[in-house]
């Protein structure tokens, strides 16, 4: 099989799936269409329709968008059929119905960020830094009936520094699974369209990588280690951020952003929550050890760093965050 063989679908929606389909085009492959979620309202008042990363790359490419809102939707299956597409490409997409991933002949694979079986689902690169892994990776994966439980085709692995947050292991990914794609591309053609693909391993299943929703990015204060506070605030900044409530002397309560921590192994006696200062810098006690924090957000107001916080409230000791 040569190259020019593969009549490609990609399907994809956000700034991470770009880069590999960029790859695509950028090494000749025959991208015959991409399909997208449909563009959605933003703006106070929901006006403004914004267009998927995915979309704006593949208008400015010339290349057909489809965005449909249901994926079993027969006009949807037909147009898409009649591309002719004999392999698809998925990545960071939704869940699709057997009639379309068994569309073509070669099969759909997704790239996920992830080293399958272990972290399935939506945000598996927050959850790996979350936990505290060290390596997390990219799986290509012939698609079934269950979320990422196909075959899987390569693996690639990426070490995830102490000090990094998910931006720098969303980057680092990002590009990780341009490049796995071009290697399962080809390793598709040189098998003539049957590539080798091996059952996942259920044992090492270990995590799952579910939706990020505000509930599970609440940091907990009255369980959770530095440690795990620090994983914690890194895996989810800068977007969605972890969060917290400040509490005042007062009894008044506001939102609280944290986006940078640095560990400091200070045992204390004070109850977990408790804020305290010194000339410069802002801590937290969590169960073991005091966490300094480094930048933060309240509710309506713009980032800024710890030093500007504290000094701007005099009593800070009197201060609680829950």
């Amino acid at each position: 099989m040569k190259k020019e063989d593969l009549r490609i679908v990609f399907m994809g929606t956000p700034e991470f799936a770009v880069t590999t389909l960029a790859a695509l085009v950028e090494n000749g492959y025959q991208v015959v269409a991409v399909v997208t979620q449909p563009d959605r309202p933003v703006g106070r008042h929901g006006s403004v329709l914004q267009p998927p990363a995915v979309k704006v790359y593949a208008q400015e490419h010339c290349l057909p968008v489809l965005q449909p809102e249901k994926m079993k939707d027969t006009a949807f299956v037909e147009q898409l059929r009649a591309y002719e597409a004999n392999l698809q490409v998925v990545v960071a997409f939704r869940m699709l119905p057997e009639v379309v991933w068994s569309m073509p002949a070669y099969g759909t694979f997704n790239v996920h960020a992830a080293l399958l079986p272990d972290y399935r689902g939506a945000a598996p690169i927050n959850w790996a830094v979350i936990n505290g892994e060290e390596q997390t990776g990219v799986t290509t994966f012939f698609l079934d009936h269950q979320i990422d439980t196909g075959r899987i085709i390569r693996q690639k692995p990426f070490l995830i520094p102490d000090d990094a947050d998910v931006a720098f292991v969303y980057e680092g990914l990002m590009n990780l699974g341009a490049e796995i794609c071009l290697e399962t591309l080809q390793d598709i053609i040189d098998s003539d369209g049957h590539v080798s693909a091996l059952p996942q391993d259920e044992s090492k299943a270990l995590h799952s990588a579910p939706k990020l929703f505000k509930e599970n990015c609440r940091i907990g204060w009255g369980t959770a280690t530095a440690k795990q506070v620090y994983d914690m605030v890194r895996g989810l900044s800068p977007i969605p951020g972890a969060w917290t409530i400040l509490k005042a002397p007062n009894g008044s309560e506001t939102v609280l952003k944290i986006y940078h921590t640095t560990k400091v192994g200070t045992p204390h006696k004070l109850s977990s929550g408790s804020l305290v200062r010194d000339k410069k810098h802002l801590f937290v006690a969590c169960t073991d050890a005091l966490l300094q924090i480094d930048s933060l957000q309240l509710a309506g107001k713009k980032r800024i760093e710890a030093t500007a916080f504290i000094n701007g409230i005099a009593d800070i000791e009197n201060y609680s965050l829950f």
